[in-house]
């Protein structure tokens, strides 16, 4: 059982053996189901919320056709409604975690994001989307079979999500 992935995701060197290896094992299964036309939903009961200056960006697109293609709804927030006002960041973060399973934060100031993750309630990931998060590095590590850095991302991205709101935690 994967136990620390929710607060680990932010660098792969704190991703334990085990916790790489649930990942890999998600994202080969949501591969092998999407091969043989047969994807389940797995987060067709969740909503996320996506915190991102630039819902056209291509990080934004990833993350929303990776989600929604399990059946996650994702809801754009702009950031200058939760940041405009710093004494009330808090606030709105308590809230944003009432109304959402999770929160991805695109172009968000690290330590908004930080603090986020403290406050929120519920998992918060720091552009889980980008191909410079360590997940997209640990995406290279899926069997090669002529499928590109890309499309490894695009079933890791899901199996982060997936995984992280199964073993979340809050507190």
């Amino acid at each position: 059982m994967v136990t620390s992935l929710d607060s680990s995701l932010r660098r792969l060197e704190q991703l334990s053996d085990e916790d790489a290896d649930a990942l890999l094992d998600r994202a080969r299964s949501l591969r092998r189901s999407a091969r043989e036309g047969r994807v389940r939903p797995l987060l067709r009961s969740k909503n996320l919320g996506m915190l991102c200056a630039d819902q056209t960006s291509e990080d934004a697109r990833f993350f929303v056709r990776a989600a929604s293609g399990l059946g996650a709804r994702i809801a754009d927030i702009r950031p200058s409604l939760v940041l405009a006002q710093p004494e009330e960041a808090l606030q709105t973060v308590r809230m944003l975690g009432r109304l959402y399973d999770a929160i991805e934060c695109q172009g968000v100031p690290a330590d908004f994001v930080r603090r986020a993750r403290q406050h929120a309630g519920v998992p918060v990931f720091e552009a889980l989307a980008s191909p410079k998060h360590p997940t997209a590095h640990l995406a290279a590590l899926l069997d090669p079979d002529g499928a590109t850095a890309d499309d490894a991302r695009f079933f890791m991205l899901p199996a982060a999500l997936v995984v992280a709101l199964e073993c979340f935690r809050p507190g």
